[in-house]
């Protein structure tokens, strides 16, 4: 017997063109060879989809990923909802080790709730998220990344104390095959680490130049000038100085602003304004003062205040947009202060977090710059944001319109009431 056919298929239909066989068992044979040849056909039709399938889902999944880029991070977190199909790939939880209540109250109310939020919307599960604070205790940011290592986190979010400590964590994350994140503040000496933070020398920048329009606006005619300074151990306070000193020594040495004083230098309020006093004592005629930030700058304006200094004759400049620096800054007593939004910030370090947490290649839209670590030398993979001078014009339409600090808690006395009034601020 012999039997020839041929078979053109189709998703709805098969064609069994010709057959010739015995007629002895007609009808059986042919039952048969309808259904070898429906079989047959039916595992070609079946790979052939599969291979369809597998390929459309290996596209739908390669589709569903967006390589996002610094401009993709806004105050809505859209941009982490983009992070899940990376988030996805990886293993393991994520610690944040921020470094105390005292040099910033950003530490408590911006960054911890920032960065929990940032990460959940990323797709971590609140059970892979730890979010402490050392308190200003080396030993317990020690500890405190250890026990991250132990538990079997695979990044740490690190904001560090002093570069000696930062150091020492790194060594250990490096060695237990742990990614670090440098928030905010570079750890010198470091190792196997993404930095994320502003460009803190433009930051410096910022305030030398808002001393400068300030004391211009305020017509201090002979300005006598206190340089103020954060604690040495923190590089960012190093790339500060090197923004505003270089605004500010040329006009020193022009003999066109005198330079009273520099202080030591610290990010604890109570110590700068001690520092200050002193420096004061020894120069009562200064009347403008470059502070760091909003926080040590905050004790020295209430001094100044009992001292009898009114609003708008004592140029004194700040850093992190904080409610009582705005506050001051609405009342006559502070020009101006460095804002920096940290929803973008943290957003950055967990997008960075994200990539490490995979094992995967941080995209160059990310990493959009790099931060030379001046004890190894080596240029750290960065993501710098840009920050902004803000003073009382521009407050309602920065620091208000992007819900950082509300009016609310601007103006919650009559006179701050009056102030906000003033400068369009509700």
């Amino acid at each position: 017997m012999e039997v020839t056919y041929s078979v053109r298929p189709s998703y709805d239909m098969l064609h069994v063109e010709k057959f010739s066989m015995d007629m002895q068992g007609e009808k059986m044979i042919s039952n048969q060879v309808r259904r070898i040849a429906t079989s047959a056909i039916a595992l070609v039709l079946m790979g052939t989809m599969g291979v369809v399938v597998s390929a459309t889902s290996a596209n739908a999944a390669k589709a569903k990923v967006k390589t996002i880029t610094v401009a993709d991070i806004n105050s809505s977190y859209s941009a982490m909802k983009l992070l899940r199909p990376i988030t996805a790939l990886g293993k393991g939880g994520v610690t944040a080790i921020l470094p105390d209540e005292v040099s910033s109250n950003r530490w408590v109310d911006f960054d911890a709730p920032d960065l929990k939020k940032a990460l959940l919307m990323a797709g971590l599960k609140a059970s892979q998220i730890t979010i402490e604070n050392s308190q200003g205790n080396d030993a317990t940011a020690i500890s405190m990344a250890q026990a991250a290592i132990l538990k079997g986190d695979k990044v740490i979010i690190y904001c560090a104390l002093d570069s000696a400590t930062g150091a020492t964590i790194e060594a250990d994350a490096h060695k237990a095959g742990v990614k670090v994140i440098d928030y905010d503040r570079l750890v010198l000496g470091g190792s196997d680490r993404y930095y994320v933070s502003f460009n803190n020398v433009t930051v410096g920048t910022l305030l030398g130049n808002g001393l400068v329009s300030c004391i211009a606006a305020w017509k201090i005619a002979a300005p006598k000038v206190i340089v103020g300074v954060g604690s040495p151990t923190d590089n960012n306070a190093t790339l500060f100085a090197d923004g505003y000193d270089a605004v500010l020594n040329p006009l020193f040495t022009a003999g066109t602003y005198k330079l009273e004083a520099t202080l030591a230098g610290t990010w604890t309020p109570s110590q700068a304004l001690t520092e200050f006093q002193q420096a004061y004592t020894a120069n009562p005629t200064t009347n403008a003062l470059l502070s760091p930030n909003d926080e040590n700058a905050a004790p020295i304006i209430t001094y100044l205040q009992t001292q009898g200094v009114k609003p708008d004759t004592f140029p004194i400049t700040g850093q992190d947009a904080t409610a009582t620096g705005l506050q001051n800054i609405v009342a006559g007593y502070q020009c101006g202060t460095v804002y920096k939004p940290v929803p973008l910030e943290a957003q950055g370090a967990v997008a960075l977090a994200m990539y490490a947490r995979a094992n995967k290649k941080v995209p160059n839209s990310l990493d959009n710059s790099t931060t030379k670590d001046g004890t190894t030398g080596k240029e750290v993979p960065s993501l710098l944001l840009p920050p902004q001078w803000v003073t009382a014009q521009t407050i309602e339409k920065t620091v208000v319109a992007d819900g950082f600090v509300p009016a609310s808690q601007i103006c919650t006395t009559a006179a701050l009431q009056a102030d906000c009034t003033t400068y369009g601020i509700h």
